[in-house]
């Protein structure tokens, strides 16, 4: 099993720590390194009581000073889902995922505690918006590897975030509470691909943030990505035309040349967040 973790990573990442000897759980590991982000599922529906149950694990992950400020908001209704996935034009597999999940950052029950004791929320500032929007990325990262265990598959949905407020409307999410993420789960159809990263030199830091050499290290990227998993398209290619050595950098570089979600901080501020 060692040896199977071994690939998972030298074929993720191009390369390996030089890890001698098989530790604990090796199997999970091997499968947690090994995992593909699915977004074609079977008709197979999930059932209620584990979609509970993997929403109750997730929400077990460790929490900034306990303070819990993660939410999932299980969408089943036939109207709400079909309100979503209007504002998802650019994902149409969502419609065919069995389970739609929206992970919410929720920092209003904290502040709740301050307004039943008639005492003021001195920290009212950048941090409680960040604080909660963690919390909701770990229980959102923890609920993809527990139904990563039950063989669900399952992909993350950033774009909900582009429709905030109207998502926040379908939701009737209150005040300091917002989408953070929605995910599309299944049972899946196939096997998956994997998607390369960047390689271990470049995002694992010894001691101190280093840079070095890092546009050749991108550029090793580049080509190792290409030919594993070569993009079917090119991005805007009205815009920059077609490239002989279209790779990852270039394909973020031109994802990003649009203007997204500039409104967002409106939103969150709408919501009652001071971002000083």
């Amino acid at each position: 099993m060692l040896e199977k973790l071994l690939a998972a990573l030298k074929a993720r990442f191009g390369t390996a720590p030089a890890l001698a000897e098989a530790p604990k759980g090796v199997d999970v590991l091997a499968a947690m390194a090994d995992r593909r982000v699915m977004r074609r599922y079977t008709d197979r529906p999930v059932d209620p009581a584990l979609l509970e149950t993997l929403c109750a694990v997730a929400l077990s992950a460790p929490s900034k000073s306990d303070l819990q400020q993660a939410d999932i908001v299980i969408v089943s209704a036939k109207g709400q889902r079909e309100r979503l996935e209007a504002l998802l034009p650019d994902n149409p597999w969502v419609t065919a995922a069995p389970v739609f999940l929206v992970f919410c950052a929720n920092n209003r029950r904290h502040r709740l505690f301050f307004e039943w004791r008639g005492r003021p929320f001195v920290n009212d500032h950048l941090d409680p918006f960040f604080n909660a929007s963690v919390d909701a990325g770990i229980v959102l990262a923890t609920f993809v590897a527990a139904a990563d265990r039950v063989g669900l598959g399952t992909c993350p949905i950033s774009a909900i975030r582009n429709s905030a407020a109207q998502v926040s409307a379908i939701l009737g999410l209150p005040d300091h509470v917002f989408p953070v993420a929605a995910l599309g789960v299944g049972w899946p159809s196939f096997a998956g691909v994997m998607s390369p990263r960047l390689g271990l030199d470049v995002t694992i830091h010894h001691d101190r943030y280093d840079e070095a050499e890092l546009r050749e290290k991108i550029a090793a990227y580049d080509t190792r990505r290409n030919q594993t998993q070569p993009y079917k398209t090119q991005r805007h290619a009205d815009k920059f035309g077609e490239s002989d050595s279209y790779g990852w950098s270039e394909d973020k570089a031109r994802q990003y040349s649009v203007p997204e979600r500039a409104d967002f901080g409106a939103f969150v501020r709408k919501k009652g967040f001071k971002l000083d």
